[in-house]
């Protein structure tokens, strides 16, 4: 059994891989790579790199797993788990729900396998797209997993590449596509050595190191991303990626990486026969990123802040921070209509203009993901509080209807189909005291920005904070709340109404004074009352009543709440 080690390095002048305590040199094979065969290695044997004279052997770069964590040796891994889901034909978006969720919070043990024993309610729930916050191997034991450093490797607490093979297969055994969260703007701030190897690094972001995508010597750089698109989607058979705020992505050739991605991706979806989905984080508001090639970056969605921000600011009344141009009914119901409410106006956050308007006639709606929270608008405010902190049922409903029946692509975070009551606040668990003190300050600093006093904001690396932000199932068994999630996601499903992502087929009338707005979907009208009072909803003559079920006629189909109503009228 002999195995090959290879590892791209043109900074030292010479590498070693120590392999099972036995270190061997390693020969130049061209273009900064260095490679080595060495006798009586395989699966499981741990190894490490030694850049010249060092003594302390750091991970490989590449690293398929990690056993022993970041600061750990690498282990030899094959993909040679036995798949049972050749008969999947993989999931378009269009049409789809998204449901994102954190494993290390989604059940009481914090593992893939445990969230296997979950999957069902997602499937009575009728989401189509399970989205996993980060996956990549990272600094301490529990964290969100944006600050990965070892991009190949699944984060062994949440049970290692096979555990995440075995999660991805239960899905698919029950029709779930599976979307990973990957974080390709920054390292994080502890366990990575990339820079020891070759020229990874050019300049930070306010999170960290970012790549060297675009200057000298960038091509491998650009190699190590793309391969790590690919080998996610071909080898753990996940269907798609959220790219994490591709925005600080800094790269300035003709072509940019995220184009590349997308080619790409496209391939590796023609060879694999199934489709195969990106999905941009952007703070941009540029449709570019969802624009086909090569007009733009050819992605197939990107996240939507303004809606939420809109939707938020309206229910409840917040107006600091970010939220300070939103909160009216009137930019709610723009945002609706033409996707971006900063679409080339004054930001007052960023005292500048913002954004760019989207072509409402040739861009499809099902490339802008809405929703009403996700883990950032929850897990970045200072107290990790959810809408259901503050909004009554029947409000919760009102945001989820307008979501659910929206031309946009829904998404959902994990627990807000009952109102969850947890929080689901910032956690960390660096081992490092300097880096502990330095998250800490950071924070308060950050939240300092949006108005927020220190004393509001949780403890990232009080374990107590990661424990609080875990799902108590106990409240699915009395929560109304579900029930309705339920019936406007059947809804959804029974009429292509509500699904279709024609904006110029779409609009939205609404009233400022009396705080409600009606959604005109073919026939089906979503009337949504987002005041405290019972309303009554005159359009045309055409009476529509918002303060609970309703009929227009005999034969209307209805799905109604507290403060909402989804009616079917007749042609007259």
């Amino acid at each position: 059994m002999t195995e090959t080690f290879r590892v791209w390095a043109p900074v030292p002048r010479r590498v070693r891989v120590l392999v099972d305590g036995a270190t061997s040199a390693m020969e130049p094979a061209g273009g900064g790579w260095w490679q080595s065969t060495v006798d009586s290695a395989g699966p499981g044997s741990r190894y490490g790199f030694l850049l010249d004279d060092a003594t302390e052997p750091v991970a490989d770069p590449r690293s398929l797993w990690q056993p022993d964590g970041v600061h750990g040796l690498s282990a030899v891994y094959h993909h040679s788990y036995e798949w049972s889901d050749q008969s999947w034909p993989g999931r378009a978006l269009p049409g789809g729900i998204v449901y994102e969720l954190h494993i290390g919070t989604f059940t009481p043990d914090g593992t893939l396998d445990s969230a296997i024993g979950r999957l069902d309610h997602l499937v009575e729930l009728g989401v189509d797209f399970v989205e996993l916050m980060p996956m990549n191997a990272f600094n301490g034991v529990w964290g969100w997993g944006y600050d990965g450093v070892l991009w190949y490797a699944v984060h062994q607490p949440y049970g290692g590449p096979d555990a995440l093979k075995r999660f991805v297969e239960a899905c698919h055994q029950r029709g779930l596509a599976v979307i990973l969260d990957a974080v390709y703007n920054h390292l994080g701030p502890s366990g990575g050595h990339l820079d020891e190897f070759g020229p990874y690094f050019a300049g930070r972001t306010i999170w960290g190191p970012t790549l060297n995508l675009s200057g000298p010597d960038s091509d491998e750089v650009r190699r190590y991303v793309l391969d790590n698109v690919t080998s996610w989607l071909r080898d753990f058979h996940l269907d798609g990626l959220r790219l994490d705020a591709v925005h600080a992505l800094s790269d300035n050739r003709a072509v940019h990486i995220l184009e590349e991605m997308a080619a790409e991706v496209d391939v590796l979806s023609a060879q694999v026969r199934r489709p195969l989905t990106l999905i941009a984080e952007s703070d941009l508001n540029d449709p570019r990123v969802v624009t086909p090639r090569p007009a733009g970056y050819g992605l197939a969605a990107q996240w939507n802040d303004d809606i939420h921000h809109c939707l938020r600011a309206a229910l409840t009344g917040e107006r600091r921070g970010y939220y300070v141009d939103f909160g009216s009914i009137e930019a709610l119901a723009k945002a609706l209509e033409r996707v971006f409410f900063h679409d080339g106006t004054y930001s007052t956050f960023r005292r500048r203009h913002h954004g760019r308007p989207v072509d409402t006639l040739t861009t499809p709606a099902h490339r802008f993901l809405a929703y009403t929270c996700d883990h950032d608008q929850i897990g970045n405010r200072a107290a990790g509080d959810r809408l259901s902190t503050h909004l009554s049922v029947g409000l919760l409903g009102v945001a989820a209807a307008i979501v659910l029946t929206s031309p946009y692509t829904p998404m959902l975070f994990m627990g807000e189909e009952w109102g969850s009551r947890t929080p689901f606040q910032f956690f960390s668990s660096h081992p490092e005291p300097a880096l502990v003190e330095s998250t800490r300050a950071g924070r308060i600093a950050e939240f300092a920005e949006h108005g927020w006093d220190a004393a509001e904001v949780a403890d990232p690396m009080d374990p107590a904070t990661f424990q609080r932000s875990k799902l108590d199932w106990s409240e699915v068994d009395s929560a109304p709340l579900l029930e309705i999630y339920r019936k406007l996601i059947a809804l959804r499903r029974s009429y292509g109404q509500l699904s279709d992502p024609r904006l110029d087929r779409f609009s939205v009338d609404f009233n400022e004074d009396e705080r409600w707005l009606v959604l005109h979907r073919g026939d089906l009208r979503v009337i949504a009352n987002l005041s405290t009072e019972p309303r009554t909803v005159r359009i045309a003559g055409e009476l529509l009543l918002t303060n609970g079920p309703s009929t227009v006629d005999s034969e209307a189909t209805t799905v109604g709440g507290e403060c909402f109503a989804v009616v079917q009228v007749k042609d007259r």
